[in-house]
């Protein structure tokens, strides 16, 4: 694990910021907060107005003195000083009061794999604010592989692939470490750019505002699989006249413009594979791999990956919270590691 199961057991709460939700664990009170990561702030006066749901909501509706801004980009928080401010009123004053009143305030929190110091830092340093003395920092990896259950700590391979907003990380664990990873820059707003880029270019035709999800609206039924709809109509406006206009499009066009960011993962999946070792590539033949993470809702993306790797793939009971669920595991000491005694000389 990325630090021991006996520090983390003596920490209070749990914080997993991610690209598009932050969702907070208190221990011994279970998952407290899960809104989007956004804030509307006032550039006027700097005043906050609002944060989470509401925030998002008010996402390319607001006038021009609002700006709505998200302190948190691939896992990794790019404003410290927001950050903090957003937690602070996601929390409210209740829970907030309760956990400074915990002696020697101890916080957990998600960091990427391949998190340098700075951001390790960065995420340090927004707990610390909310009044933590001390945090530990667990690999999101590790955590969501813990969150949906995996036997990490028994000797066998485990592999889980945790589908991001910003970028998608894959990994082999065994043991409770990770034995090879790999984190792709592709995630749930890439396939979102190209399908908006794919209406712009083929239909002249703008989408709303980035509040709404252009995925779930051209791709239902199936989705990404051949057996899905045909066609879908979607609503938006007109490049030229600037007008409200829908069109019928054909969704398999949709797909195609899909795969290209979505090879990307592939290739990821197949430098993971050629990193590991034999012997456990040959347990993720039959254990195949494990989808977390809000983007692997994305539909028909398990069946595309089956077909195109001949593993079994499967998607986490609530892929979304995995990551905090396993942090919450952790907190709460339900996670018993393989006992390594070294042997006498």
């Amino acid at each position: 694990m990325t630090v021991s199961l006996d520090q983390l057991r003596r920490c209070h709460f749990a914080v997993d910021l991610g690209a598009a939700r932050t969702r907070v664990y208190v221990k011994g009170a279970g998952l407290v907060v899960d809104q989007p990561s956004a804030a509307a702030v006032n550039t006027r006066t700097g005043a906050l107005m609002a944060v989470g749901e509401f925030a998002e909501q008010m996402t390319g509706r607001t006038p021009s003195y609002i700006r709505v801004v998200r302190p948190v980009s691939g896992g990794t928080v790019v404003d410290i000083e927001m950050a903090q401010r957003m937690l602070r009123h996601l929390l409210g004053d209740p829970l907030r009061r309760s956990l400074r009143r915990k002696p020697r305030l101890r916080a957990a929190a998600c960091t990427p794999h391949d998190a340098d110091p700075l951001a390790q830092r960065a995420a340090i340093e927004t707990l610390v604010g909310l009044g933590a003395r001390r945090v530990e920092l667990v690999d999101t990896l590790v955590a969501a592989a813990v969150g949906c259950g995996l036997p990490v700590e028994q000797p066998e391979a485990s592999m889980i692939m945790v589908c991001g907003a910003a970028a998608t990380q894959i990994a082999v664990l065994s043991l409770g470490n990770i034995v090879t990873a790999e984190r792709v820059p592709v995630g749930g707003e890439a396939v979102d750019r190209a399908i908006v880029q794919h209406l712009r270019h083929e239909h002249a035709l703008m989408l709303p505002s980035q509040s709404v999800r252009p995925l779930q609206v051209a791709l239902s039924g199936n989705g990404l699989s051949p057996n899905g709809p045909a066609s879908t109509e979607i609503q938006g406006r007109d490049v030229a006249t600037g007008l409200a206009r829908s069109v019928r499009i054909d969704t398999a066009a949709v797909r195609l413009a899909i795969q290209t960011p979505l090879t990307g993962v592939l290739d990821g999946i197949g430098k993971v594979l050629r990193d590991c070792p034999p012997d456990l590539v040959a347990d993720l033949a039959d254990r195949g791999i494990m989808m977390v993470g809000g983007s692997a809702l994305l539909p028909g993306f398990d069946q595309m990956l089956r077909q195109a790797t001949g593993m079994p793939v499967h998607i986490a009971e609530r892929p979304d919270i995995c990551a905090v669920q396993g942090l919450g595991a952790m907190l709460e000491g339900r996670i018993r590691p393989l006992n390594l005694d070294t042997l006498a000389a």
